[in-house]
């Protein structure tokens, strides 16, 4: 896959007052509970059903501060949408999520480029600490 242009903010830019978290999974519940997991924790937060979705997103153009992704996704894959934002947005932490502890194990000894990886279940106070600390880099 060509390296695609992920429009995005520079870090520190907030919208309304808040950073801004993209979170991509294709499990509608855990995507619905970490958008309100961010949301109490005072991020605005932008949710995907899927990698491409995200990266059609012109609307993201607006900021992101921190992208959360699954692993185990159809089509473009959270190791995929990792190597495509990075080579577009070196500076985006990134934060990867998986159910599978293989995926784990690898995303782990090979991060890529994540600022951190978490084997569902995990939990929420962990990976708020991991966006808040990704968010000041």
């Amino acid at each position: 896959m060509q390296p695609q242009k992920l429009a995005t903010g520079k870090q520190g830019v907030t919208h309304l007052g808040k950073k801004v978290v993209a979170v991509v999974d294709d499990d509608q519940q855990i995507l619905q509970s970490l958008g309100m997991l961010l949301e109490s924790a005072d991020y605005s937060v932008r949710l995907y059903a899927s990698a491409a979705n995200l990266l059609e997103d012109t609307g993201v153009s607006e900021t992101l501060d921190c992208l959360i992704s699954d692993i185990g996704m159809s089509v473009i894959d959270g190791f995929e949408l990792l190597r495509v934002v990075k080579a577009a947005q070196p500076g985006l932490p990134v934060i990867l999520i998986t159910g599978r502890p293989e995926a784990a194990k690898l995303a782990a000894s090979n991060s890529g480029g994540a600022e951190g990886v978490f084997q569902k279940p995990f939990y929420g106070a962990q990976l708020l600490a991991a966006v808040a600390r990704a968010v000041q880099l």
